[in-house]
C-alpha cells in the first residue's frame, strides 16, 4: 500500500517563502507557486526536493507554460540542459524585447 507524500513543505524550504507563511502552503494545492519559487530562487537542496516531489516533467511543463518567465537567462539555459527544454523555445523566450530590456539593466 502506497502512502501519499506529506502535503506540508519541508522546513528547509521556509526561507524561499519570505512573503507568506510556509506552514500554510500545501505542496499540492500550491504546487504552481512552490515550483515557480524553487525554480527561480531555490537552492540545490530545494531543487533536488522539487525534482523528487514533482518530477522533471512537471518542472518542464511549468517552465513551458510560463514561457520561461520568472527565470533568468542562465537559469533557463541550466534547465534546458538538465531537463531537456526545447532549445528553439528557450531561444525565442530569451530573445523577447521585454527580457532583453530587463536583463540588460544590470549591464549598463
Amino acid at each position: 500500500m502506497e502512502t501519499e507524500p506529506p502535503k506540508e513543505l519541508p522546513t528547509f524550504l521556509g526561507p524561499l517563502f519570505w512573503d507568506v507563511d510556509p506552514r500554510e502552503l500545501d505542496a499540492e494545492m500550491h504546487r504552481d507557486f512552490v515550483i515557480g519559487r524553487i525554480l527561480s530562487a531555490g537552492t540545490l537542496e530545494s531543487i533536488r526536493w522539487a525534482r523528487s516531489r514533482y518530477g522533471d516533467d512537471a518542472l518542464r511543463e511549468w517552465i513551458v507554460r510560463h514561457e520561461g518567465r520568472q527565470l533568468s537567462g542562465p537559469q533557463l539555459r541550466f534547465w534546458e540542459t538538465v531537463i531537456g527544454l526545447p532549445d528553439e523555445s528557450v531561444n525565442v523566450w530569451l530573445a523577447t524585447p521585454e527580457r532583453r530590456l530587463w536583463e540588460g539593466r544590470a549591464a549598463s
